[in-house]
């Protein structure tokens, strides 16, 4: 089969090879940037032992697969939310607020319960 490209003379196709992948490097740049804008680095924090505790009595209480980390700070600026701080593990009670609103959880904070954006919680 013949390449698509054949008939032109080679400069010309090289040129082209050369800049469609000058192009495609850029637009693999602008996207990493962006990314990295968008996500948090990851939050490796130690637990201390007390956190550690909290996080063991979630686990036994709701199951390893409904904790969730918080990503940033949270202030909680309304009845019922919740103020936490970055690394927190939290475990997710109801996806949804009592309107229904799917952006802020239900949490259970290892005492506290409230809620939170979900934006702002990445699985543990």
């Amino acid at each position: 089969p013949q390449m698509p490209h054949s008939h032109m003379p080679l400069p010309t196709f090289w040129k082209l090879m050369e800049d469609t992948l000058q192009q495609s490097g850029a637009q693999l740049r602008t996207f990493s940037q962006k990314f990295e804008m968008v996500m948090p680095s990851p939050v490796s924090q130690p637990l201390n032992p007390a956190e550690e505790r909290k996080v063991l009595s979630l686990v036994s209480r709701h199951g390893p697969d409904k904790l969730y980390q918080v990503t940033s700070n949270i202030s909680g600026n309304k009845d019922l939310d919740l103020t936490l701080q970055r690394g927190q593990i939290v475990a997710l009670l109801q996806s949804m607020d009592t309107k229904g609103n799917t952006s802020r959880w239900l949490v259970d904070a290892g005492g506290p319960r409230g809620f939170v954006p979900a934006a702002k919680l990445q699985p543990y």
